[in-house]
């Protein structure tokens, strides 16, 4: 199988974040960066898709030259290359983004069976690349999977839903969108690692298609710092467990 994986630099889970003066962007001087949690899910799954099936496992970003990073953390995990599609630092709003890499798989000449993406990015969780990709291309498309199984020609895809789920079969070439718990994504070994940095990475520079959404202001929302307030440590203390939820109106 041809697999094409797409991920995104993002900052790490739970980091502290600080705006620009100008908040149209994250001051990154004291952040980390590291793959959306559902992309790591789609790296690993295309990693045992080809484990089992044989094959070639891509990953592909769009963004700085920095992201270069994050490639060959999929590398390390088992993917077999990267593509860049190498930006200057300005916003890619979804739809911009999905072009790109529409057009970049348009242009490539590798027949890839499954497009993979996280089901929405860690930052700006718009829900959107994946769909949009899938609709450049004209392919089937199912999102916010949690169980996916090749069988001959097609995949059989299962997502969860409000007391139960649903089960999809969609012949290939298609395109998912998997969710964190998919399964247990791998930890490279340092040799991984070390061969990672060897690896190349192909540059493409996309061009940005006119128009689209554009970035206004960045607004941190606000944290409630207040001190926690212990309400009893015996059963007498249910009683005012009881008076703050009527204070909520929740009873």
């Amino acid at each position: 199988m041809e697999i094409l994986t797409a991920i995104k630099r993002v900052p790490e889970t739970g980091s502290k974040v600080v705006l620009t003066d100008d908040h149209l962007s994250i001051d990154t001087t004291s952040l980390g960066f590291t793959i959306s949690p559902h992309e790591e899910c789609a790296i690993e799954e295309s990693v045992q898709l080809v484990e089992d099936e044989g094959g070639n496992a891509t990953v592909l970003t769009l963004g700085s030259g920095d992201a270069t990073e994050q490639l060959r953390s999929g590398i390390a995990m088992g993917a077999d290359d990267g593509i860049l599609l190498e930006t200057d630092e300005d916003e890619w709003d979804p739809a911009a983004t999905a072009n790109a890499i529409a057009s970049a798989i348009e242009d490539d000449d590798t027949d890839y069976d499954l497009l993979l993406f996280g089901n929405e990015s860690a930052d700006a969780a718009n829900h959107q690349v994946g769909v949009h990709v899938a609709e450049q291309l004209d392919l089937p498309c199912v999102t916010g999977i949690k169980e996916l199984e090749v069988e001959d020609g097609s995949i059989v895809a299962e997502r969860e839903i409000p007391g139960g789920s649903e089960v999809y079969e969609l012949d290939l070439p298609a395109v998912v969108t998997v969710k964190e718990g998919l399964n247990e994504p791998r930890y490279p070994s340092m040799r991984a690692k070390m061969q990672a940095r060897k690896a190349s990475v192909e540059h493409i520079e996309p061009e940005k298609e006119a128009g689209g959404l554009e970035l206004v202001e960045l607004e941190v929302p606000e944290t409630d710092d207040s001190p926690a307030e212990i309400l009893g440590e015996s059963p007498e203390a249910a009683e005012n467990v009881v008076d703050v939820l009527e204070d909520l109106e929740v009873v």
